[in-house]
C-alpha cells in the first residue's frame, strides 16, 4: 500500500509528455522576429525594384549611348548605338554600365607640357608672373620645348574638338580625353622643334600655329581617335628668366625694322623725285629739241631762198646784209660814226674832237 497522496507510473514508456510552459517575453520575442522578417522581406522587394528601375535612362538630343555588358558592348556598329527619343533600360552596375557620348558638344583639352609651372590662381588670372631673380628654369617642374635652332622657349596649346565616331571614341582607348590630350603634346612638341625661336615669337606666329593643327589632324588620322578639330590655340613665349635679353632683341628688331622703313621712305621719295626731275628734264630737252630742229630748218629754207641772189652777185649781197645788220644793232646808239674802207686797202685814221662834257638836261637848266 502507498501511503503517497499522489501515485504515478515510474516506468518510462507509459509516462505522459509534459507541456513547456510560455511566458508572455517569450511570446513578444517571437512576435517582434516576425515582423522583422516581413519588414525585412518588403524591404528587400522595395530594393530590388529600385535596383532594376535603376536601369531605365533617357539620351539627351546631342548625345549617343553604348551599353557595355560585362565590359563588353551589346550590338556591333551603328547598331551598338542608342539614340534619344525613347527610354532605354540596362541592367544596373556592374552587370551594365551605360557610356554616354556627347557627338555634338565642343570638348577641350589644354596642353601645358611646354609651359613653365603655375598655380591655379595663375592660371585663372592670365598674368605672368615674374620669374624670382636668380633663379634658374627647372626642367623637372617648368616645361619647355626646343626649337630648330636650339633655343628653348615655352608654349601650350588649346584644342577644341567634336565626336564624329563615337564607336572609336569610346573602344579603342581606354580614356579617349587622354589620347587626345597625348596627341596635343606630341604635336606641339614635334612642330616647335621644326620652327625657328624668332619664327614662333614673333615672325611667323600663324604658320606655327597653323603646323601644330596639321600635325594634330594627322595624328588624329593616324591613331583613328573618332574626333574631328574645331579649334587648336597656340600661345608661345620666352623663358622668363630671358626677358630682358629677349626684350632687347626684340628692341633692337624694331628698331631694325623702323630705319628700314625709314631708309624705304627716303629711297621712294628720292626715286620718285628723281623720276619726276628725269621727265620733267626729258620733256623740256624734246622741246628744246623740237625748237631747235624747228629754228635750223626756217633758217635753211630762208638759206635756200636767198642763195640764188647771192650767187648772182655776191659783193652786193653781203653788203646790202651788213648794212641790215648795222642797221638794227645802230639803231639806238646817239651817235654814229662809220669809217669806210679805203680804196687801196689801207686803213684810214680818223681824229676826233670829243666834248667830255656831259649833256645837261633841260630840267637842270632851269633856275
Amino acid at each position: 500500500m502507498n501511503d503517497h497522496p499522489h501515485s504515478h507510473d515510474d516506468s518510462p514508456g507509459l509516462a505522459a509528455p509534459a507541456e513547456t510552459p510560455v511566458d508572455a517575453g517569450s511570446q513578444a520575442l517571437s512576435e517582434a522576429l516576425r515582423s522583422s522578417f516581413a519588414i525585412i522581406r518588403v524591404v528587400m522587394i522595395v530594393l530590388i525594384v529600385v535596383f532594376f528601375a535603376s536601369g531605365f535612362f533617357t539620351v539627351g538630343p546631342s548625345q549617343r549611348a553604348i551599353i557595355l555588358r560585362f565590359g563588353k558592348p551589346l550590338g556591333e556598329g551603328e547598331n551598338a548605338l542608342l539614340g534619344p527619343g525613347k527610354l532605354h533600360w540596362s541592367f544596373p552596375y556592374p552587370i551594365d554600365e551605360c557610356v554616354k557620348v556627347n557627338i555634338t558638344g565642343i570638348q577641350q583639352v589644354d596642353s601645358a607640357v611646354g609651359w613653365y609651372a603655375q598655380t591655379p590662381t595663375e592660371r585663372l588670372s592670365g598674368i605672368e608672373p615674374p620669374a624670382p631673380a636668380g633663379t634658374p628654369m627647372n626642367p623637372a617642374v617648368d616645361g619647355y620645348v626646343l626649337t630648330a635652332d636650339n633655343n628653348i622657349l615655352h608654349t601650350r596649346a588649346t584644342l577644341r574638338y567634336r565626336i564624329n565616331d563615337p564607336i572609336r571614341y569610346v573602344f579603342n582607348f581606354v580614356n579617349a580625353s587622354n589620347a587626345v590630350q597625348n596627341t596635343l603634346d606630341n604635336a606641339l612638341l614635334s612642330t616647335a622643334s621644326q620652327f625657328k625661336v624668332d619664327d614662333v615669337l614673333t615672325l611667323d606666329v600663324a604658320g606655327f600655329q597653323v603646323a601644330v593643327r596639321r600635325r594634330v589632324m594627322q595624328l588624329v588620322e593616324q591613331q583613328e581617335l573618332g574626333i574631328a578639330v574645331e579649334q587648336c590655340v597656340v600661345q608661345s613665349i620666352r623663358p622668363r628668366q630671358l626677358k630682358e635679353a629677349f626684350d632687347r632683341v626684340t628692341d633692337a628688331a624694331q628698331t631694325r625694322g623702323k630705319v628700314l622703313n625709314e631708309a624705304r621712305s627716303y629711297e621712294n621719295q628720292v626715286t620718285n623725285r628723281s623720276s619726276a626731275d628725269a621727265e620733267s628734264r626729258i620733256n623740256l630737252a624734246q622741246s628744246d629739241r623740237a625748237r631747235l630742229v624747228s629754228d635750223v630748218a626756217a633758217q635753211a629754207d630762208r638759206f635756200q631762198e636767198i642763195l640764188p641772189q647771192y650767187q648772182r652777185q655776191p659783193s652786193l649781197f653781203v653788203q646790202q646784209r651788213l648794212t641790215e645788220t648795222l642797221g638794227r644793232v645802230l639803231t639806238n646808239v646817239q651817235d654814229k660814226i662809220f669809217v669806210a674802207e679805203s680804196l687801196d686797202g689801207k686803213p684810214k685814221e680818223l681824229r676826233l674832237l670829243l666834248n667830255r662834257e656831259l649833256i645837261k638836261k633841260a630840267e637842270e637848266q632851269k633856275p
